[in-house]
């Protein structure tokens, strides 16, 4: 994989900013490779991405955190710089439903995500053949013996001794604590089957059935103490019609959720996410 810096910023919208930050990367030879911008007119927030080749780049990691900080701090920035070859270390959670974390699993494998995938969590014994086949070390979390609050203790254990950096619920259908929410703000993605916010919570195919919607669809957001609140990432949608039962929609759903979900941690992995309240800009 060809380096890459990722620089990202979130600040007040001000007159001169983006040339600020441009001339800098002309001074020390960065070459910008991808350039995205937004303007929140609303609340005057400015947000920016450059992707920035390091081939000409007079500076590494640690010295352009330290160039920058100082036009950081007069912009009232703020900000993240990432390398685009250092890989994030991602958690997958799952329960009996299994499409989501193959699918992830299976894009990870064939170098679609650029992460690495240290460990797969379940509070069911079935996903194990999934993670062996990817030679993913499993952990089973058996919440009826241990009770929720030792079950997500061990799953904090396991995230701590991972060192992750992103947690990702592939259906995984335990509600997190919100002390474990708060640890993981911003670095939790959830996806929920249905157009958030239609049909919150549980059995929302059913919810859809019952009320004859003509689209379903699925949700990727990040988790957050209110339940299927957080910030929406990605969204997917389907169209179905009056002859649909409501196992269809299930299964025509499903194809909406892998989508979603793989997208939006995509997204998140190449620093293409700002979370701004409870929104996000997202730079696709």
């Amino acid at each position: 994989m060809k380096q890459t810096f990722r620089l990202v910023i979130d600040c007040p919208d001000q007159i001169g900013l983006v040339a600020s930050v441009s001339q800098f990367l002309a001074d020390h030879g960065a070459t910008i490779v991808e350039a995205s911008h937004h303007t929140d007119l609303q609340t005057g927030r400015f947000f920016m991405r450059h992707e920035i080749g390091t081939e000409h780049l007079s500076l590494d990691y640690n010295a352009f955190v330290s160039a920058f900080t100082p036009l950081a701090n007069e912009y009232q920035m703020q900000w993240k710089l990432s390398d685009s070859t250092q890989r994030q270390r991602v958690a997958l959670l799952g329960s009996i439903e299994s499409h989501c974390l193959v699918d992830i699993l299976h894009r990870w494998h064939t170098g679609e995500l650029y992460c690495d995938i240290p460990c797969v969590i379940s509070n069911h014994p079935q996903l194990k053949e999934f993670a062996d086949w990817y030679q993913v070390p499993f952990h089973w979390i058996d919440f009826k013996t241990l009770g929720k609050e030792q079950a997500f203790a061990q799953i904090r254990t396991l995230l701590q001794e991972y060192d992750i950096d992103l947690t990702v619920l592939a259906r995984f259908m335990q509600i997190l604590p919100q002390s474990l929410c708060r640890e993981l703000e911003g670095r939790a993605i959830n996806i929920h089957h249905s157009f958030l916010p239609s049909f919150a919570g549980a059995r929302p195919y059913q919810q859809a059935y019952d009320r004859g919607v003509k689209l379903i669809g699925a949700t990727c957001h990040y988790v957050t103490q209110d339940l299927d609140e957080g910030p929406i990432i990605e969204q997917s949608v389907k169209r179905i019609s009056h002859s649909d039962s409501a196992p269809d929609m299930v299964r025509k759903g499903k194809d909406c959720e892998v989508t979603a979900l793989a997208h939006g941690v995509r997204y998140h992995l190449e620093d293409r996410v700002l979370i701004h309240h409870n929104k996000t800009v997202v730079f696709a």
